[in-house]
């Protein structure tokens, strides 16, 4: 039997939806930000950079450590790099190894750019 066959009066088969309501919906769902709007675009910059940041500090703690090569270029600008963006937390902390107070500075130093890379990022987010 094919659907042309039956006959209006006949009572419907399968599914059926409950009872509409009349007319077309007037409801617009609130618009919200879309991942493209300026806000978030900086906020990812904002997260990236504070990122960077500590991966600088990383390697910078990693070069020392493993005692690389001063006289690398890539070494050297680490290293200058990371004590420009140190800020004053080079040394919070003073104990007796010098590479413990690399590692608890450098880490105090990238820890807070982080929290304020993503708190940055949260506030605009909003």
């Amino acid at each position: 039997m094919s659907y042309h066959d039956y006959r209006r009066d006949d009572p419907p088969q399968g599914y059926q939806a409950g009872p509409q309501p009349p007319g077309p919906y007037s409801y617009e769902p609130p618009a919200r930000r879309r991942p493209g709007d300026g806000a978030s675009v900086v906020a990812r910059v904002v997260v990236g950079l504070t990122c960077v940041v500590a991966v600088i500090f990383g390697l910078h703690v990693l070069f020392s450590f493993a005692d690389a090569n001063q006289g690398n270029g890539f070494v050297q600008f680490i290293y200058g790099l990371a004590r420009v963006l140190v800020l004053g937390f080079g040394d919070v902390f003073t104990p007796d190894d010098a590479k413990i107070g690399l590692v608890l500075n450098y880490g105090l130093a990238a820890l807070i750019y982080l929290a304020i890379g993503q708190f940055v990022a949260k506030m605009l987010r909003r």
